[in-house]
């Protein structure tokens, strides 16, 4: 079996004493400095003064529903199509990759709950399937214009503690590509299916899942979305001195 190479990452550096950490994957085809500016903003924030962005890049891999291309991408897509078969293998050996990019930040001396993953499209994908099944129960999850994968799996993989930690799913009502039914989905998927709750909205650092969904947003994101993140970021990644 060919060796797992750690992956390569950027970091943006806290303004004050490093108290957390949020590590954000980028989507098919970009690199971890296509979020940067969006780290660059929020830093900006007094709450997010103490916060370290790192931003992992995927891999360079031939992508099958791009008729074969190489490009970074965090595992083989076979189609865009819905119900194709997961690429389970590629996803399983992100899986462990972003769970060594959390060991790096316990290791650096933040605590699990002081780790929030997340990540646009494919990287949110990852990130939910990593959130849920990682043995640290993290500050919380991120999941923009993302979809569940591996559900014939999943119920058997998740941690003790997963119905607990507080999730964002962000999707916009236009995206082409990864299709709003197919977020609305997952979301199902995760509640009736993995029992998450819906989270208290005076509440949200206590765990459960909330759902905003955005008239007219594509395959990107937009302000309001990222405003909508920033506000939950504060509930359950409080300013630590």
């Amino acid at each position: 079996m060919a060796a797992i190479h750690p992956l390569k990452f950027i970091s943006v550096a806290p303004l004050k004493k490093h108290t957390a950490t949020v590590i954000f994957v980028h989507g098919l085809g970009d690199s971890g400095y296509g979020w940067k500016p969006v780290a660059d903003m929020f830093k900006t924030d007094p709450a997010f003064h103490n916060v370290k962005w790192v931003l992992p890049h995927a891999p360079p891999m031939k992508v099958t529903a791009n008729m074969g291309m190489e490009m970074p991408s965090w595992f083989d897509i076979y189609d865009f199509k819905p119900n194709t078969p997961d690429d389970e293998a590629g996803m399983l050996r992100t899986v462990h990759l972003l769970n060594q990019l959390i060991t790096n930040e316990i290791d650096a001396g933040i605590p699990a709950s002081r780790i929030l993953l997340g990540g646009f499209s494919q990287g949110g994908a990852m990130s939910v399937v990593t959130g849920l099944t990682t043995e640290r129960k993290l500050a919380g999850i991120v999941a923009l214009s993302a979809w569940l994968p591996l559900k014939d799996k999943l119920k058997a993989m998740v941690s003790d503690h997963y119905k607990s930690v507080p999730i964002f799913w962000g999707h916009g009502k236009e995206d082409p590509l990864i299709r709003y039914e197919y977020g609305v989905r997952s979301i199902e998927f995760l509640k009736s299916t993995l029992g998450i709750p819906t989270a208290a909205p005076d509440a949200l650092e206590k765990g459960g899942l909330i759902f905003h969904s955005y008239e007219g947003l594509e395959h990107s994101t937009n302000m309001q979305e990222l405003s909508d993140l920033k506000e939950w970021l504060k509930k359950v990644l409080p300013a630590q001195d």
